[in-house]
């Protein structure tokens, strides 16, 4: 692709000169001379800027559908270009929602570099909802999810079992209980994740099954990470729900102690999301390495 091409996609897709400058290291005044060049070579107007904002014309949006494709394709051809000689070259963009970039993807990503050292990897993260529409938005190639929902034009392939637990502080009134009651669990201070979180959507749908409901529980906060939710059970005299799979090494260190509920099991699946129709080469490489790698 031509220079000038990779600067507009940069612009369309930050919609601000002055970010596409900061990712591609180069100086504002370039970037405008560029994207001036290129309109001047298609004799159209690409922005328009509305006060302080930049916003694509029809033209720019047209453009913007075509390049990103084209960019796509050349990403197609140096993977298939490195299965020549087993190289692999490539770009491979992957979203994450907070559970499993912090706790399950990382390991996983550097044995995958290692097998395949000439792919360039990207890792973004955020909620199970985020990475899903990053996918729409095409800034990412696949979305590793943790919620509960499916939506019609994305496919999903499970690749990991968890299970969601109630846990308390080592320190907590509440530590030396091994189980406790749903009347206790409706009435005892929780603190759970965030609204939009994939884990708070798996624990609402799957307490609803049991005529649960999140606004019938005691909650005292919703926090915008595991990480923030284990730092608060240090000193709460409560409990919380996280991923079994986010709190191994406190409950090697026994800084936290798992409760059972009594005949309530909050299972689910980690899975992996891509647009219908949407796979390129790094992508089904990185998806048979995931299904196979050995957790």
């Amino acid at each position: 692709m031509d220079y000038r091409d990779e600067v507009f996609l940069s612009v369309a897709e930050n919609l601000s000169f002055s970010k596409a400058a900061e990712d591609l290291f180069i100086s504002q005044p370039a970037v405008t001379k560029h994207i001036k060049e290129l309109e001047a070579r298609l004799n159209m107007a690409l922005f328009e800027r509305r006060g302080n904002k930049v916003y694509l014309t029809k033209a720019g949006k047209l453009t913007y559908s075509y390049l990103n494709r084209i960019k796509q394709e050349y990403r197609e051809m140096e993977f298939e270009l490195g299965r020549l000689n087993d190289t692999f070259k490539g770009t491979l963009r992957i979203g994450a929602s907070s559970t499993i970039s912090q706790y399950i993807i990382p390991r996983v990503i550097a044995a995958f570099h290692k097998r395949y050292p000439k792919i360039e990897l990207y890792l973004l993260n955020g909620n199970s909802f985020e990475m899903e529409q990053k996918l729409f938005d095409n800034e990412i190639d696949l979305a590793l999810v943790e919620n509960a929902s499916s939506q019609a034009s994305i496919k999903y392939i499970d690749f990991l079992d968890d299970e969601i637990v109630v846990v308390t502080g080592s320190q907590s009134v509440y530590s030396k209980q091994k189980l406790i009651s749903v009347a206790d669990f409706m009435t005892l201070p929780i603190v759970l994740r965030e609204k939009g979180s994939g884990t708070l959507e798996v624990i609402q749908k799957a307490l609803s099954k049991h005529h649960i409901h999140l606004d019938k529980l005691n909650i005292l906060i919703h926090l915008g990470s595991t990480e923030a939710i284990k730092n608060f059970l240090c000193d709460f005299d409560g409990i919380a729900l996280v991923s079994e799979k986010s709190i191994e090494k406190e409950l090697q260190l026994k800084e936290i102690t798992k409760l059972s509920l009594n005949s309530i099991r909050l299972n689910r699946k980690f899975r992996m999301a891509l647009l219908q129709g949407h796979e390129v080469s790094s992508t089904k490489l990185f998806i048979e390495f995931l299904s196979a790698y050995n957790f």
